[in-house]
């Protein structure tokens, strides 16, 4: 048995988001790893979703994660030993157009996590899923962990809010919290089609135009979702032994490239490079240029991407072509 299955195995584990893009890859995981897995989605059963039959092998609870009861009676009753906070408003557009209820879900269900677990005790690790939009905008690059958050837009100042509340749980209650700040995840299972990877691959094979919000210039680095897993896992297991606890970490394959360069390149795996985009330049509150170091990552948790952007799209473009 390996280190990895050794220290997962039979180990409580609460996923909140467990059925979304990453939360359900994340499940995969640590179920073949032998982790006792309670879930909490606000939605179960998505048809998109990679869980496939391992949705079958852990306790599924549908309820929304800004119910502090909810959470806190799941929390004693299970017992978690490791937390996976992941359930959020992914979606800027969705934030833009109802902050209210983004504030709701991202804060207020942070906070709820981090109440019931000091409330309750026995919580070993909880890593929180916040982003590289919690920084708002800066004009050195790439992003390294010890910049300021400044988000200015509502799902931006989500996430900010998001990271300032672990780290004042951490430094006022000691509780056993880290955060992970990431670039653009892309891979199979993301059914959120407002997303520039799923719509330019839905689009192309398709044979349809992509349509592109900004000017095509802003820059973002993009990660393959199984790297993002790896790294999440990698953190959990070292939080207590390397006493990582309120430190961030950024994931990213410090390949920053522009909308335009990712969209041809698409074009080409999937040869129909024929196809332009329609650029609209209509972009609202959007970063222009955002990328992230993450050699903290790398030189203490030992993570390092195994997926290269041409690898991570062709897995990805496959899943697409079999499933959409």
């Amino acid at each position: 048995m390996s280190a990895k299955d050794k220290f997962w195995r039979k180990k409580k584990v609460l996923i909140t988001g467990h059925e979304g893009f990453l939360g359900s890859w994340l499940t995969n995981a640590l179920s073949e790893y032998g982790a006792d897995i309670c879930g909490l989605d606000k939605t179960l059963g998505r048809p998109l979703s990679v869980l496939n039959g391992n949705s079958k092998r852990i306790t599924a609870i549908k309820g929304d994660v800004a119910n502090f009861k909810l959470v806190k009676t799941i929390i004693l009753q299970f017992r978690p030993q490791i937390i996976f906070h992941l359930a959020a408003e992914a979606i800027v557009g969705e934030s833009l157009r109802n902050p209210v209820r983004t504030f709701r879900t991202n804060i207020n269900g942070t906070w709820n996590i981090l109440e019931a677990s000091r409330e309750n005790g026995g919580v070993e690790a909880i890593v929180v899923a916040s982003s590289d939009k919690a920084y708002g905008t800066h004009k050195n690059l790439p992003y390294k962990e010890d910049v300021a958050l400044r988000g200015e837009h509502p799902y931006d100042v989500s996430k900010s809010c998001t990271d300032l509340l672990c780290q004042t749980y951490y430094k006022t209650y000691t509780l056993p919290v880290c955060i992970t700040r990431c670039g653009n995840i892309y891979g199979p299972g993301d059914y959120h089609f407002s997303r520039l990877v799923p719509d330019a691959i839905r689009s192309t094979l398709s044979n349809k135009q992509f349509v592109i919000r900004s000017n095509g210039k802003f820059t973002r680095d993009y990660i393959f979702v199984k790297d993002i897993v790896d790294g999440y896992i990698l953190l959990a297991q070292k939080l207590q032994a390397l006493e990582l606890s309120g430190e961030a970490f950024n994931f990213s394959n410090e390949e920053p490239m522009s909308v335009l360069d990712l969209h041809e390149k698409i074009l080409g795996i999937i040869g129909k490079k024929h196809l332009k985009p329609r650029v609209l330049d209509q972009a609202r509150f959007e970063i222009p240029h955002q990328y992230l170091c993450s050699r903290k990552a790398c030189e203490i948790l030992g993570w390092k991407g195994r997926y290269s952007l041409e690898k991570g799209l062709k897995e990805t473009i496959e899943w697409y072509r079999e499933h959409v």
